[in-house]
């Protein structure tokens, strides 16, 4: 909230230099914010009484995008990328989910291997956990299982990330 938006009686004021000008009613801090030529914000509403500091209320908007901006460009964003598979599946076949894993670890990005049963295929679910093992086997030299191999509802998910 910001001057005129005030209807508190009694504010705890702060001057700009962060000197405390003690409790006074909204209307004073108002006009000492209006002769200052800076506006009145609500820093915290929950106090008792409030809490208003006397800012220049677009600067202040403008530094905290400015650091909203800089943190996102210090973040990094992880990717997962997915790999899928079904249960019966061919040596080359498998050969060529791996290059594919390998290329999108080497850029960095998680890889979720997914092993999806369809029918019968249910009924070969503990035979078939030896397929993600031989996966994280052959991507041993550039990842490590980050989560191992679990079955949930009608797949069995795998999660791979980069080693450093």
């Amino acid at each position: 909230m910001i001057n005129g938006q005030i209807r508190d009686k009694e504010v705890r004021l702060i001057a700009n230099d962060g000197e405390q000008l003690g409790i006074m009613s909204a209307r004073d801090a108002q006009k000492l914010a209006d002769e200052a030529g800076m506006d009145l914000v609500k820093i915290s509403p929950k106090a008792k009484p409030p809490v208003c500091k006397i800012i220049d209320y677009g600067k202040y908007k403008y530094e905290q995008t400015r650091k909203e901006k800089q943190a996102k460009k210090k973040q990094k964003v992880i990717d997962i990328k997915e790999v899928r598979m079904s249960p019966n599946i061919d040596t080359n076949d498998l050969n060529t989910k791996i290059n594919h894993a390998k290329k999108f670890l080497a850029k960095g990005a998680r890889v979720k291997v997914t092993l999806r049963f369809r029918g019968r295929e249910l009924a070969h679910v503990n035979s078939s956990k030896g397929i993600l093992d031989d996966f994280a086997k052959a991507l041993e030299d550039v990842a490590t299982v980050d989560k191992k191999p679990k079955f949930e509802g009608r797949s069995m998910t795998m999660f791979l990330a980069p080693k450093n």
